[in-house]
């Protein structure tokens, strides 16, 4: 049996989930206060006829983005309070980004990746960016509705703006990450998403400075292959291996 080693704990795997199904709600609740669903008959679909009804999504939309609020402040406060700063972006990282890119159609060796690919966290930041703006521009658009709120035109019209143009780069980036793993080499990272779990061999062969970092009495030469992996793992003592399914 493969041995495993835990890449993801219970919270990051909550939060994930929580935010990519607050996200997708507010995605259909959002479009759905347009005219698109019933110009397009996607009311008439079965279980979808209260899709273009405008107060109900709009109602939809205020329930996702307050849990959207409330999982971005818990991710934030175990981020602060773990310092479990990796996902972040690093100098170097748009480069880095380019040779795995390379290295995916056969132009380049793909350099050795910390626990998170130089692409994953540059992705991170255009989400998290976009999130932040949206809850924020959101806020201000809810407050324009209240009692005693003055906005000019132009302070209403830019607002919306701002929140339309980071919908569209928030849902491009969604897709662009859903694509970048139906790739084979980023597949096992998709199953560590449900489980918290990736495989030994995987870590060393694409994750050899993650896995230096667990074990820092370790080698892992540039151009290892999954291959090699089991006799690497070999060489480092039972006492220093991580328990399957132990800490990152």
């Amino acid at each position: 049996m493969k041995m495993k080693i835990k890449r993801h704990h219970l919270a990051i795997r909550f939060t994930h989930w929580i935010t990519a199904l607050s996200i997708l709600v507010l995605f259909f609740s959002g479009f759905g206060q347009m005219p698109l669903y019933k110009r397009y008959f996607v009311d008439q679909l079965p279980g979808l006829a209260w899709s273009s009804d405008f107060w109900v999504t709009l109602h939809l939309h205020y329930a996702a983005a307050i849990v959207l609020v409330f999982i971005s402040i818990y991710y934030v406060t175990y981020l602060i309070a773990t310092k479990k700063y990796d996902i972040l972006p690093r100098q170097g990282d748009f480069k880095e980004s380019l040779q795995i890119f390379k290295a995916m159609v056969g132009l380049a060796q793909e350099p050795e990746s910390d626990k998170y690919l130089a692409e994953q966290r540059l992705a991170f930041a255009v989400t998290a960016f976009s999130i932040f703006a949206l809850i924020v521009t959101g806020i201000l658009k809810v407050y324009k509705n209240t009692v005693g709120a003055s906005y000019s035109p132009d302070t209403i019209f830019w607002l919306a703006q701002i929140h339309n143009l980071f919908t569209v780069i928030l849902l491009f980036s969604v897709i662009v990450h859903v694509l970048a793993f139906l790739l084979k080499p980023n597949r096992p990272l998709v199953i560590s998403m449900f489980t918290g779990k990736i495989d030994r061999d995987y870590v060393i062969h694409r994750h050899g400075k993650w896995w230096r970092k667990l074990n820092p009495n370790t080698t892992v030469p540039e151009d290892t292959t999954e291959a090699d992996a089991p006799a690497i793992a070999a060489e480092v003592p039972p006492d220093v291996l991580p328990e399957p399914g132990g800490s990152e």
